[in-house]
């Protein structure tokens, strides 16, 4: 039994993609170590998002290189697919798999090493095939996260992501019924729904359906099931997907909406498709529509052309609309978009200036919307993890807030409970269960 380790780089939709593989190398006879021991191969499912990203995969090929010298090295994922060449020229790699073939890894690792580095990642923009779903949930999570939706046909102007994952893809809607329905049998109480572009789910099926039904019916089959949505863009969040936080109490209230600028030149810049005065609007209109939503937001700084005044309207606008917290990206050149060639550059260290700015308007906004909830009493999912700082056992809440509970409540994990929030420590809510 031949021992593979596997190491999963960005996103949940590939965290996704790993727990598929996983499952079908487990099917085919194969044993699944820790990356840092021991292994005859090493898999790497990587990112390209950011250079930080790209460092990375290349680190985790490297140390898979020292610990098993002779190992087979298959590096996979978005990196992979949009720098096949730059990889296989690296020492220890044996395999180059794109994102268009990452479902063949399995029946590749079944036959004899090459000699010689093997490519295999073609034109991912011809894709049409939608990447296998596990049904199976990631390896130590008490919620499921369920890829519902790849790919990306928007082309914003500094994301190489189409060109990694492809067109938009969509799971057919009588497998997400079925997906859904496998992870509730395998006792999970909460599943994610995620997608690269998650709001476009179900344009390109036939019949075409879409988001709002899809969740209509999973919501209305399964009402002791929490569900969740990733990241949604801002145009895509319509009056009957709000109106679905009104009927149904299992749908989490909780948005994650990229805003990436808060001013209007840089957006166009972007090619984001809105402007500040729609995104505005928008964030005021769910936060008076879903009572508790809490709301994420992508911010990207540094961008080509966001000088001082750019960036204040930016400021500005996050410390005016309700925010539950920020999610800060300095901006991060790829080649093969369409951003390079904008002029002109941002200094890296005005962006590292710029994203602590942003950073600290995040800590603040996330405490006060935690402080809304001392003295509230919160439907909290328990986690198998405890914290790692005082001990206590954790979960998250119905509106994505952290609370950290009694060391007793280990015993119930995978639980849905109540708890009322007490206080709040180094901002993070505390509180106690009222019922088991």
């Amino acid at each position: 039994m031949l021992k593979i380790g596997l190491a999963t780089l960005g996103c949940k939709v590939n965290q996704c993609d790993s727990a598929a593989l996983s499952e079908n190398l487990k099917s085919a006879g194969f044993s699944l170590v820790p990356f840092n021991n021991f292994a005859d191969a090493y898999i790497i499912n990587t990112c390209t998002v950011t250079a930080f990203a790209d460092f990375q995969a290349r680190q985790l090929i490297r140390r898979a290189l020292r610990q098993n010298p002779a190992a087979r090295i298959v590096v996979t994922g978005c990196y992979a697919q949009t720098q096949p060449l730059l990889l296989a020229g690296m020492e220890g790699v044996a395999h180059v798999v794109g994102n268009d073939h990452k479902h063949k890894i399995t029946e590749l690792l079944c036959r004899p090493a090459s000699d010689t580095p093997q490519i295999m990642a073609g034109d991912i923009l011809r894709q049409q095939r939608f990447p296998s779903a596990s049904a199976s949930g990631l390896a130590g999570r008490t919620r499921a996260f369920f890829k519902i939706q790849d790919g990306c046909g928007a082309f914003c102007s500094y994301c190489i992501v189409p060109f990694a994952r492809g067109p938009s893809r969509s799971l057919p809607f009588r497998e997400v019924l079925e997906g859904a329905r496998n992870f509730i049998d395998q006792g999970f109480r909460e599943i994610v729904l995620t997608g690269i572009h998650l709001g476009d789910y179900g344009h390109d099926l036939q019949p075409r359906t879409g988001l709002v039904r899809a969740l209509e019916v999973l919501l209305s089959n399964h009402p002791e099931t929490r569900f969740r949505l990733s990241s949604i863009e801002p145009n895509e969040i319509s009056d009957e997907l709000l109106g679905l936080f009104k009927r149904f109490v299992n749908l989490c209230p909780h948005l994650h909406i990229p805003l990436q600028s808060g001013d209007d030149s840089i957006l166009k810049s972007m090619k984001r498709g809105y402007d500040t005065a729609f995104y505005r609007l928008l964030i005021e209109n769910i936060a008076q529509t879903a009572a508790d939503i809490a709301v994420g937001i992508d911010v990207m700084v540094g961008f080509p052309g966001e000088g001082e005044k750019e960036f204040c309207r930016t400021m500005e606008l996050l410390e005016k609309i309700p925010a539950a917290y920020l999610h800060v990206f300095p901006y991060s050149e790829r080649p093969g978009t369409a951003a390079v060639e904008l002029q002109p550059k941002v200094p890296t260290m005005v962006k590292k200036e710029r994203a602590a700015a942003v950073r600290a308007l995040g800590a603040k906004k996330r405490e006060a919307f935690s402080r809304r909830f001392l003295g509230s009493v919160l439907p909290v999912l328990v986690e198998k993890t405890r914290d790692k700082h005082t001990g206590l056992a954790k979960g998250f809440s119905h509106n994505y807030l952290p609370v950290l509970l009694d060391k007793s409540a280990v015993s119930l994990v995978n639980n849905l409970v109540n708890v009322r929030i007490d206080q709040i420590l180094d901002g993070k809510l505390i509180g106690r269960v009222l019922d088991e």
